[in-house]
């Protein structure tokens, strides 16, 4: 019951907002694909934004039939030659194809022109996170935390000095703090010294004396980790943030350092779990993504945009795993295929592809079910 309740309150908020996020970073994956296909003469049968049958359809001047179909998860661009959307190769249509036929064929490609077709979906989705956390950092600003305090730990140094949430740290031993960073920076290389803090609060300045010591806290990957602080979180407001407006050039920058920092997150993330250092209940699939989905909508536009850069990040990142079916898997494919001379054979691509199938629906099925736990749905 409860979960029922739990969908039906999702619905009216999470629904649209989780298609919208996963319909643009879908398409801009398959216009990756699509767009580098074309420009090598790959003859494009399909272009879909969603399965099954379509709800609308057209044909463009080069016979690629583009249609938006009734199941809106995903989508996919089928070449000619394909079997299906998975790209698994129709040996059968291309041995009794003409020669001009064959010529316009994915598979018929020199092999770099198809590593590049397969690379591009990924290095699309890499791009537009670029260009909206760019856009994010040009037109809205770049938000570092400030010193306001959002939370005090009762117990720790910080409250037991008498420090509230609210308060807003100026200075550390006489020297200012402006940012977050700058008070951690300070706190945690005190060694553990006495530290006397002035801060405002309510338009009042204060002056007190706080004894820093060994804490415990998670790190990102949900690891235990210690460290010398006072018991202090920032404040999440939006009004406590320090905005700052990036230029075109340092937006960009900004913008793919963000990428890079997602990209090195998640991979460090996973090789703790392969190591055994991290726990993989954190892993989230579908039903996590949409959950997030209604939380960030629930907050603002400006804030679901951001979301599909971050999950855009995600998806073209995934798609480079060297597994059949996804896009890495053909690069695996075509290394194998330039390492031994010849393609490999339908038989191996085929029981790859089935295995990649596997693996696949294993990994979602568990990170659903971390969804599902986390969600308290079970």
């Amino acid at each position: 019951m409860h979960a029922l309740q739990s969908f039906f309150q999702w619905i009216p908020i999470g629904l649209p907002a989780f298609l919208f996020v996963l319909t643009v970073v879908v398409f801009f994956h398959e216009l990756g694909h699509f767009s580098v296909a074309r420009a090598f003469g790959v003859k494009i049968e399909t272009f879909s934004v969603g399965f099954g049958p379509a709800i609308a359809s057209w044909v463009d001047r080069k016979g690629t039939q583009w249609k938006i179909s009734w199941v809106p998860f995903g989508g996919y661009v089928k070449f000619f030659g394909d079997m299906g959307p998975a790209s698994t190769p129709d040996n059968e249509k291309l041995e009794n194809a003409t020669a001009e036929e064959r010529s316009s064929a994915f598979q018929c490609k020199p092999l770099y022109q198809r590593a590049l077709i397969a690379v591009a979906g990924p290095a699309a989705n890499f791009v537009l996170a670029v260009v909206v956390f760019s856009a994010m950092f040009m037109f809205f600003g770049e938000g570092t935390l400030s010193t306001a305090i959002g939370k005090v730990t009762p117990g720790d140094p910080a409250a037991i000095a008498g420090i509230q949430a609210g308060d807003r740290i100026l200075a550390i031993n006489g020297k200012p703090v402006h940012t977050w960073s700058d008070l951690q920076t300070v706190t945690r290389g005190s060694n553990g010294q006495p530290l006397t803090m002035s801060l405002n609060r309510h338009g009042k300045t204060l002056s007190l004396r706080v004894q820093p010591k060994k804490l415990e806290a998670k790190d990102i990957y949900g690891e235990p980790v210690k460290f010398t602080g006072v018991g202090l979180e920032p404040s999440a407001n939006d009004s406590d943030l320090i905005m700052t407006h990036l230029g075109p050039v340092d937006a960009v920058a900004a913008g793919a350092n963000q990428v890079e920092f997602v990209v090195t997150t998640t991979l460090t993330y996973l090789w703790r779990i392969v190591s055994g250092h991290a726990d993989s209940s954190q892993l989230s699939g579908p039903v996590g993504i949409a959950n997030v989905s209604q939380q960030v909508a629930s907050t603002g536009m400006l804030n679901l945009i951001r979301l599909i850069a971050f999950i855009s990040v995600s998806i073209g990142m995934v798609n480079l795993f060297p597994i059949p079916i996804l896009d890495g898997g053909h690069l695996l494919y075509y290394g194998c295929e330039a390492v031994l001379g010849r393609p490999l054979g339908a038989r191996v691509q085929d029981l790859g592809f089935r295995l990649g199938l596997a693996v696949m629906l294993g990994l979602m099925l568990f990170a659903t079910w971390n969804d599902l736990v986390r969600l308290n749905l079970f």
